[in-house]
């Protein structure tokens, strides 16, 4: 088509293709805002909101209650094995200087030291007295660490439990909540495609073509990046599903208009000669021309080829003379190119050049 354009037209339609995408870049930034903000339409839901909040409240409570006894339990228990090792090492050295004084008692045999060994026994017995308080202290607080943290595993069940009946009832009303963000989503992009489909099969080619493509640029944006990425999965059955549908309606829409064109390429080539390069347009004519195609047909033919003045294939003439100078020209050209002279050669005149 370029090739067919004047060389300011040709700036022209960039500009225009320009104001195409930048009318169609402010569409996309006005959808994008009011489609992220269609979340806000619906309150954001936590696993929270699906708990029952007088057993959860007692439950969080309890934990709370057992978790602190266990850690007060804990640091009792650090005191009282502290306390025992103290009280053992107190008792094993009282025992180890005990055996080292019977010892020598039993050297020197001196009887006066009888009273002495009565009071160190008793001072023995007293730190082994000491020593089984300190361990009995001990166990105490290894069965009250020991309970705390029962109770708290205990309790921590109890909320766990409760937390995955709730996180089932989250998830499912997550899943709801999703699809009709995604409806409301639907909601505003299939009358977009639905109007980018109108405005492309009536308007794509009206005075106002840039603001057609830049709409219908947005809508299948819309469609293909604000729609599509948060349709519902279903572990993907839903999108394979929504894939295959849409695959079908575009290949059967593409092969019946694949079939109408045929059937209307047909009906144009059973035509007169004059008739159809009456109704091709002069660009498309130019056009196909400049691709290396028949503009009849647009099938392939070496148009290079002096001895080609007609298409093979539908029989179009493409090449004629001048009723002027009677030069070879193209049969869909407006002027004669040796000598300027406008339109086709007049049919006296190419009688008299054949005859």
């Amino acid at each position: 088509m370029s090739k067919a354009l004047r060389l300011s037209e040709k700036w022209f339609q960039r500009g225009l293709w320009l104001v195409a995408l930048v009318f169609a870049a402010f569409l996309i930034g006005l959808g994008g805002t009011v489609v992220g903000d269609l979340p806000q339409v619906e309150r954001s839901l936590g696993v929270d909101d699906f708990m029952e909040q007088p057993l959860a409240t007692q439950l969080r409570d309890k934990l709370k209650a057992d978790e602190g006894a266990g850690r007060e339990a804990q640091e009792a228990l650090e005191q009282a094995r502290l306390a025992h090792r103290v009280a053992q090492a107190n008792s094993r050295t009282a025992s180890e200087t005990f055996s080292n004084w019977l010892a020598t008692r039993r050297a020197t045999e001196r009887g006066e030291q009888d009273s002495e060994l009565i009071e160190r026994t008793r001072a023995l017995d007293g730190l082994k007295a000491a020593e089984r308080q300190a361990l009995a202290a001990m166990q105490a607080q290894q069965q009250k660490a020991l309970d705390a943290s029962q109770g708290a595993a205990r309790t921590q069940s109890g909320l766990a439990e409760l937390e995955r009946v709730a996180q089932d009832k989250w998830q499912s009303a997550q899943r709801a909540q999703e699809l009709r963000v995604f409806l409301y989503r639907l909601a505003l992009t299939l009358p977009l495609l639905a109007v980018a489909g109108w405005l492309f099969a009536k308007k794509r080619k009206s005075t106002w073509w840039p603001f057609v493509w830049g709409f219908i640029l947005f809508a299948l944006f819309a469609f293909f990046v604000e729609l599509v990425p948060y349709l519902p999965s279903y572990g993907g059955y839903v999108r394979y599903i929504v894939g295959i549908v849409i695959t079908v309606l575009v290949g059967r829409q593409a092969i019946v208009s694949l079939n109408r064109y045929l059937e209307k390429q047909k009906l144009a080539e059973q035509l007169p000669d004059a008739q159809r390069r009456e109704e091709l347009s002069y660009d498309t004519a130019l056009t196909r021309l400049s691709k290396g195609v028949c503009p009849g047909c647009e099938r392939v033919v070496d148009l290079k080829n002096p001895t080609i003045d007609f298409c093979p294939h539908c029989g179009i003439g493409l090449f004629d003379h001048c009723g002027v100078c009677s030069a070879r020209k193209s049969a869909f050209a407006k002027f004669c190119q040796a000598c300027g002279a406008e339109g086709r050669a007049p049919a006296a005149a190419t009688v008299n050049l054949e005859s």
